[in-house]
């Protein structure tokens, strides 16, 4: 059984739209953060495709 330990009292982690490669591929979930990129246009480091610029909501760090 599972049973969620969230405290009530925490409040919500806040989110924030980041930049980032996605695949192009159909066939691959890949992406990942710009900042975290050294390659003008990096290829997919999953199944080796080209990538495109797009946003994702994630989580501040």
């Amino acid at each position: 059984m599972y049973r969620n330990k969230k405290d009530p009292s925490q409040p919500e982690a806040e989110r924030e739209n980041i930049a980032v490669w996605e695949c192009e591929s159909d066939d691959c979930l890949g992406w990942m953060r710009k900042d975290f990129s050294f390659a003008e246009e990096p290829a997919c480091p999953l199944c080796g495709e080209s990538m495109k610029s797009g946003e994702r909501l994630l989580y501040k760090i």
